[in-house]
């Protein structure tokens, strides 16, 4: 074997091609099926977006009225699903519950190759297993999917049990066409190896749903979170900015593994808490630390070009739509559900296994 084309975790390898979406850090663009990620959250709906990454193209009026009817449809959660859901331990975890149910779901419906209809119907029941979960923990009886709302809408309705605002629906809207889909990340890397064996869409979610639940990858908007409640105050910003940067700390929500300038999500993000509220203390606590924490960086890391990225303003938005912590990254999920399940029908098409080498660094037996 050729060592010289090792690289530690697979940084710089290409291990598909795709025409679902292209991430250029050095330029800062998303890309999706041709368009621009950022545009497309800012002007579309979730459902819209669904069809362009499962499709390949926007659809047309019937079109969309006929995938949003199909969402409508699988949404509600299958008696025997509800069942198990009760049985489960309280402190498990809403990722394993997610991937527990999904796996429950299985029949002989779901074989090889994967069908768009089978991906929404996965797609479609994420959230009101969040939705019902959460009610269950907190004693209160589940709220019942809105058959009038769209995805995103009703997620909220779900979650809160009162109509929400069109301000946060669109907020989430956007948060969630912006998280569906990010190229060869390590969820979906997952999801298509799985697939490559030809197993059953189930299985590849499950196994992206395991990725997912790593906080190397799923759980940074948290950890935002977490670092925004103890600098409290614009006042103490500064000082706890440079105090984390002198002790060579990372700042949670600055600087990305592919992007060199702005991350393009953080942006459409940034622009849509704008229209949130205008005197959310929260938000005007983000903004202040956004910029000053851009300046430490400069001042600290020249040349280290650290910018804000996704997990930054999705904080700000998942706090601001009154989604709590412990459902950022099943929230993330059930966005990321499309990427995923379009990269598996993707991997069908034209499949081969993944099968890598390894480097081997132990003993070899003497003669």
């Amino acid at each position: 074997m050729n060592t010289t084309q090792w690289s530690k975790g697979l940084e710089g390898v290409i291990a598909a091609e795709t025409a679902i979406s292209l991430v250029d850090g050095e330029k800062g663009k998303l890309i999706y099926r041709g368009y621009d990620a950022k545009e497309l959250s800012l002007n579309h709906s979730f459902e819209e977006i669904c069809f362009l990454l499962w499709y390949g193209r926007l659809p047309s009026h019937k079109e969309l009225m006929t995938l949003s009817n199909a969402f409508r449809n699988d949404r509600a959660l299958p008696e025997h699903l509800l069942h198990i859901m009760k049985q489960l331990p309280p402190e498990m975890s809403m990722m394993s519950v997610i991937r527990t149910l999904l796996s429950a779901l299985e029949d002989p419906s779901y074989q090889w190759p994967p069908t768009i209809e089978q991906a929404i119907r996965l797609t479609a029941v994420v959230p009101t297993i969040i939705a019902t979960r959460t009610a269950i923990l907190k004693g209160k009886e589940p709220t019942a999917p809105h058959l009038s709302l769209d995805h995103i809408a009703n997620y909220l309705y779900m979650i809160h049990g009162t109509s929400p605002s069109l301000a946060h629906v669109k907020a989430l809207t956007t948060y969630a066409i912006l998280t569906m889909e990010h190229g060869m990340n390590a969820s979906t890397f997952s999801s298509r190896v799985i697939a490559s064996t030809e197993s059953d869409l189930i299985s590849s979610m499950t196994g992206a749903i395991g990725a997912m639940k790593g906080p190397l990858h799923g759980g940074a908007p948290s950890e935002v979170t977490e670092m925004l409640h103890e600098i409290g105050t614009k006042e103490h910003t500064e000082s706890w900015l440079t105090s984390k940067l002198e002790n060579n700390e990372k700042l949670m929500g600055f600087g990305h593994r592919v992007y060199k300038t702005t991350d393009p999500r953080a942006e459409a993000l940034r622009e849509i808490t704008g229209k949130l509220s205008e005197e959310d203390v929260w938000l005007e606590l983000a903004y202040h630390v956004e910029e000053t924490a851009l300046r430490l960086l400069d001042q600290y890391k020249p040349g280290r070009k650290l910018y804000t990225n996704v997990e930054f303003y999705a904080a700000a938005v998942l706090k601001a739509v009154e989604i709590p912590n412990e459902l950022f990254t099943p929230t993330f999920t059930l966005s990321r559900m499309v990427g995923w399940t379009a990269n598996v029908i993707e991997q069908s098409i034209d499949n081969r296994i993944f099968r890598p080498q390894s480097l081997y660094t132990g003993e070899i037996p003497t003669p």
